[in-house]
Parts: structure tokens; C-alpha cells; sequence
């Protein structure tokens, strides 16, 4: 079934089916009674021995041949990946969920931003109205968390974005290339470097069911998906599917924890997740007409 389908559904299939198993996510690490440290080791640990086992199986005794294959544009995603893993975990519990996924909206942003530095494309007029918009509007923000303390969580929040854009880039600029084993290479990173700061290991009460929870539904199996959708459509396109993190992700801790954002948080991300999906959509209608 999924060999029928055009590119363009495969990519936004996969993009939004592993996003809506991140969403989740934010709740499973305000339930977790872990220390930053701990949650980062468990989060590279537990994805990276879950998905090269994956990896074994695909690969059979390929395995080394295809992650030397990921040359230098897989080193360069494994160092993104990596960064991005760490600072969203930093982000999440040093402010508001709602504003660290806000931050994470201006992906679909950066994206297009970095794809037309690097990869040559032309910045539309459009694209230079809803960066001025979403940079005023993320200023807003900013200057809230100032007044409450929060300013570290949401400057981690904004460089977990840039880090997300800079990965879709990579994954789209070697889209005949799997980066999947790049991936897996950038959680043991991030297992590793945890593993020095971390002062106990040991998981208790409810940790031994959300943990594992958390770092299969809501890492490992996610970004594999991510990590391949670039293939089939644009890397702003993949990080538009973040965007339902961002609407869904603070309705699960609202119901849940009762963790309720500030009124300048909820005006500054209604602002961004509008101007970002109106830009999206019109940009994805061009290119439907100019293809067909």
C-alpha cells in the first residue's frame, strides 16, 4: 500500500504519524520524577539499543557498510541531532511546556530560511512577512519569561528549533542517503555525554513504566519516521508537522497536570502557529499548481 502512493504523501505520512507519537512527550517528562541529567541518558540509551536492533535486523551483517555510508553530511546530523535532543530536555524543565514547544514552532521557519542559504532557494516576499511576524511575536515571549525567569528554558527552546531545521535540511540535502544510522550514532552521543553528569541511575515507583514509555512511543519510533520523511518532501514541509506538537503537546499537560501557559504565551503562539501554517500553506498550494 505504501509503495502506491506518491512522494508526497509517503513524506507527510510519515511526518505526521511520527509527530503525533511525540505529542506526549512533554507530559511523559513532567510525570517522570528524574533529574535532567538521568532523563537524558535513559531518552539516548533506551532509543539508540531499540532502533539499532531495528537496524540489525534490516541490515543483517550490512550494518557497518550502510553507517559508513552515512559520510560527512550523516556526521554533521548526528551533531544537530544530538544538540537538539539535549537542549530540549534543558528547555522543558526550565520553562512552560507551551513555550518551549512554541520555540520548537519556529522550525518550519528556519528551515526555509537555511534552505535558501544553503541549498539556493530564493526567499519569497512572503517568507521575509511571516519571519518579521514570528520574530516580534517570539520578542514578546521572551520578554514574558523575562519577568517570570523562564528566559534559559525558551533560548534552549529556540536553539532546539534551529536544530531541528538544520537536521530536515541535512536529511532532505541526502535524501538518497539513510541517515537513520546517524541517528542511532546521536542518541548513544547523548547517552554518552549524560552518562558523566548523572549521579543515580536507578528508576523508581512509576519511572519503570514511563520511562521506557516515553523513550520508545515518543523517541525512538519518532525519529526514525522524521529522519526518513525528508526523502519524499521539503524539510520546512516535515517541520510543519510540528506544529500539531505545539497544539497538541500543552493540551496533554493542561488535562493532565493542570500546567495552564501565560496569557502573553498563548497570544505570542496563536501569532506564530498562524502566520508559520498560513506561509506553509500557501507555499505547499504553489508548488501543487506549479507541479500539476
Amino acid at each position: 500500500m505504501f509503495k502506491n502512493l506518491s512522494n508526497q504523501q509517503k513524506g507527510s505520512l510519515l511526518a505526521f504519524i511520527g509527530v503525533m507519537f511525540i505529542t506526549p512527550d512533554s507530559l511523559l517528562i513532567r510525570l517522570s520524577g528524574l533529574d535532567t541529567w538521568s532523563l537524558l541518558f535513559y531518552r539516548g540509551a533506551i532509543p539508540f539499543i531499540f532502533v539499532l536492533f531495528g537496524l540489525i535486523i534490516y541490515y543483517k551483517t550490512n550494518i557497518v557498510k550502510a553507517t559508513l555510508k552515512i559520510g560527512y553530511i550523516g556526521i554533521f546530523y548526528v551533531i544537530s541531532f544530538s544538540i537538539c535532543n539535549i537542549t530540549f530536555i534543558i528547555s522543558i524543565q526550565n520553562t512552560n511546556v507551551a513555550n518551549t514547544l512554541i520555540m520548537v514552532a519556529m522550525a518550519p521557519m528556519m528551515s526555509a530560511i537555511l534552505a535558501a542559504i544553503f541549498l539556493k532557494e530564493p526567499t519569497k516576499k512572503e517568507t521575509w512577512i511571516a519571519i518579521f511576524i514570528t520574530f516580534f511575536s517570539v520578542t514578546f515571549i521572551f520578554y514574558d519569561s523575562v519577568q517570570l525567569g523562564n528566559i534559559k528554558g525558551d533560548i534552549f527552546g529556540f536553539i532546539t528549533a534551529l536544530g531541528l531545521a538544520i537536521s530536515a535540511n541535512l536529511a532532505r540535502f541526502a535524501k538518497n542517503r539513510d541517515l537513520v544510522p546517524s541517528a542511532v550514532i546521536g542518541k548513544l552521543v547523548v547517552a554518552i555525554f549524560a552518562f558523566f553528569f548523572v549521579d543515580n541511575f536507578e528508576l523508581i515507583k512509576m519511572d519503570i513504566i514511563i520511562i521506557p514509555l516515553m523513550c520508545i512511543m515518543c523517541v525512538a519510533i519518532p525519529f526514525v519516521l522524521v529522519t526518513i520523511a525528508p526523502r519524499y518532501i521539503s524539510a520546512p514541509e516535515v517541520n510543519l508537522f510540528f506544529l500539531l506538537e505545539v497544539i497538541l503537546g500543552p493540551i496533554w499537560v493542561w488535562l493532565i497536570i493542570k500546567e495552564q501557559p501565560s496569557f502573553q504565551t498563548i497570544l505570542g503562539g496563536i501569532i506564530i502557529i498562524l502566520t508559520i501554517a498560513i506561509h506553509s500553506l500557501l507555499a505547499l498550494k504553489k508548488t501543487q499548481i506549479k507541479f500539476n
